[in-house]
């Protein structure tokens, strides 16, 4: 495989990199919080052995906890409106460092878009160091035609802008200054590309610089390496990781088969804390997402235990029971959790409280045992957790809590209701070797902060419809507590029936906030839109406020009922639309949402799809429309009166 290939035509003098040669790095970093993320630091850190003065430009302001972050490792820290996207930031960082510019041979420009290094920087520097050029990029990107975002012309071929180098020669030059003067305003991603990164690489090779690329691309099939190749980069010695591989739309990474899965197993394998990864996307990736690109869901084993007896955790079972003849079923779903385990039971009522104590006490519980009975059975579970039990979970008892409930879902079909109580707790809970699996995933990976059974859909139509009415509530909520990851489009990443494990500190904004009986309501309250459904679909959110990443988990036995359901479902979908699941779902998103395929549903998604220009003059015949045959309806009932 090629480790550089040439850009140019090499008509002016380039250099290498002298042994005494000084470098500059101008790091761009953007945080929507004005915080600094762990793999900023580290990569920064990294960075340090092979740049002599280090600039970091926030395009955005900071906070103090953010300042005091890159203040030890920043020779200069710059604050600046959010405007411009990166290349402003690096053009407010070289115009900050005009007057020192001739003291470098070289001047780095790279952005936060990557984690790194995953291999080490020194190889990298000691090759291109080696080679006479004006200026390097760590990946490239082949040619496009026609152009995605103009959709004419093409996009050129370049060096990605996340990580371009830049030699004295070309950085002392005319063409560079008037490069960085004329730059023109960019207030898009599509500017972003169309006016920098996808003609930086060809405006200065047609003027005769000479440029190389650390890690030419490996295939020309696929036009951006950098996230369709991340695990093959890596293998070859590439010491950045971008990002986008795990925000990117899962549609089209399944089209084009790539499993993050395997990056993350490569980049374990070469030593890069993978926790400063997750601490990144489960702030800033909708969790859903994620939970598709990175392969989030555990198969837990019924016969082979990863857990640690060594380093066991501190665990308390949180169970609220109303149906108190489910006690012995909860208690024995329980006592699969490995060790000595606290069981606090919470319940409505002093008569319910003495039968389920009496239970207990003929079962000998082996660890310290409470039974709570709650002010009001308001919000059920929901209330009897994070009001009944608030105390515990801000207390440092716990290193790991398990929610469960006596479920029944009286209000659905009989085998509904079964199904839902068993996807809850055969994936949760199903026996000792997966509980005990459960928990090693907590002790394996710091940054856990949930698990728990994928979203229910047997017997349940909650695909495309997880949110029902509850996402304006979860909305105003996220508002009220301060969490800004970002909310799923479709259907959000939740516990749906409320039963998880979950470490008490990826709770605490939710459990910080003091909630009340009355705020949830009676039973006519316990409705999507209500609080206690609203409360069910936050703990991912909160927990990822928090820099915790979310899990699901599934036994064999269920896959093996959930995948064939869902294969077959898909298959009969698929088969009403051509091409392939990308296509069939760019094609609907254009189409919107059909209704219940009526004359009007049929008009108005033949419009989106052919005249999408002319919506609103249809929506405006169809509403006159709708108006005069109202009016002419209470004209006939005015004379049938007569």
């Amino acid at each position: 495989m090629k480790t550089a290939e040439l850009i140019g035509d090499w008509t002016r003098p380039a250099d290498v990199f002298p042994d005494d040669g000084k470098r500059l790095l101008i790091y761009v970093v953007f945080d929507r919080r004005g915080e600094v993320g762990d793999f900023v630091v580290h990569a920064l850190e990294r960075m340090r052995e092979f740049c002599d003065t280090i600039v970091v430009v926030s395009n955005g302001p900071l906070t103090v906890n953010g300042r005091e972050r890159l203040d030890p490792i920043g020779d200069v820290v710059l604050e600046r409106p959010n405007e411009g996207y990166d290349i402003w930031g690096y053009k407010h960082g070289l115009d900050a460092m005009q007057d020192r510019l001739s003291e470098f041979d070289e001047v780095l420009l790279v952005n936060d878009t990557w984690f790194g290094p995953i291999r080490p920087f020194g190889p990298l520097f000691e090759r291109m160091n080696a080679h006479p050029l004006h200026f390097w990029g760590m990946t490239d990107h082949l040619r496009v035609e026609p152009h995605p975002f103009t959709q004419e012309g093409y996009l050129p071929y370049h060096l990605q802008s996340y990580w371009i180098a830049v030699r004295r020669r070309m950085l002392e030059s005319p063409e560079w200054e008037a490069y960085w003067r004329d730059l023109p305003a960019m207030t898009s991603y599509s500017d972003a590309v169309t006016k920098h990164e996808g003609v930086f690489t060809q405006h200065f090779t047609q003027q005769g610089f000479s440029g190389e690329v650390a890690f030419p691309t490996l295939t020309d099939k696929i036009e951006n390496h950098a996230v369709l190749y991340a695990e093959q980069l890596i293998e070859a010695g590439c010491p950045t990781l971008k990002r986008r591989p795990f925000f990117q739309w899962p549609v089209f990474l399944d089209r084009v088969a790539v499993v993050g899965k395997w990056t993350l197993e490569a980049v374990e394998r070469h030593g890069y804390p993978v926790e400063l990864i997750f601490d990144d996307l489960a702030r800033n990736v909708e969790p859903r997402v994620l939970n598709a690109d990175a392969a989030l869901l555990r198969v837990l084993s019924p016969s082979d235990d990863t857990y640690d007896p060594a380093a066991p955790m501190r665990i308390g079972v949180f169970a609220h029971i109303f149906y108190v003849e489910m006690t012995d079923e909860i208690l024995d779903r329980a006592g699969h959790v490995p060790g000595t385990v606290d069981l606090i039971v919470t319940t409505p009522d002093a008569d319910r409280a003495r039968a389920i104590e009496e239970i207990i006490a003929a079962r000998s519980w082996p660890g310290r045992t409470e039974v709570r009975v709650v002010a009001s059975n308001n919000g059920r579970d929901q209330a009897a957790f994070l009001i009944g039990c608030r105390d515990l979970l801000l207390s440092d008892t716990y290193d790991l809590v398990v929610k469960i409930h006596s479920k029944k879902t009286p209000q659905d079909g009989a085998n509904v209701g079964r199904h839902f109580r068993r996807h809850q707790f055969e994936n949760l809970l199903a026996g000792p070797h997966e509980a005990a699996n459960v928990v090693a995933l907590f002790q394996q990976r710091p940054g856990l902060g949930l698990a728990f059974p994928p979203t229910v859909h047997l017997g349940h139509p909650t695909m495309g419809h997880g949110w029902w009415d509850n996402r304006g509530g979860v909305e105003n909520l996220c508002r009220e507590l301060g969490i800004r990851v970002p909310l799923d489009e479709v259907s959000p990443m939740a516990p749906f029936g409320s039963m998880f494990f979950a470490r008490p500190d990826a709770l605490r904004i939710l459990v910080e906030r003091e909630w009340t009986y009355d705020e949830f309501g009676g039973a006519e309250a316990y409705v999507d839109g209500g609080l206690a459904h609203v409360l069910e679909r936050m703990p991912v959110y909160a927990a990822g406020e928090r820099g915790y990443h979310s899990m699901t988990i599934a036994t064999p036995d269920y896959l093996a009922k959930s995948y064939t359901a869902f294969d077959y479902n898909f298959d009969q979908m698929s088969a009403t639309m051509p091409e392939d699941t990308q296509h069939q779902i760019e094609f609907l998103r254009r189409a919107g949402y059909i209704g219940w395929g009526t004359f009007r549903d049929f008009v108005d998604m033949w419009v989106r799809l052919h005249r999408p220009g002319a919506v609103d003059t249809v929506e405006r015949l169809f509403s006159r429309s709708e108006r005069t045959r109202g009016r002419l309806w209470r004209a006939r009932q005015r004379l049938r009166r007569r």
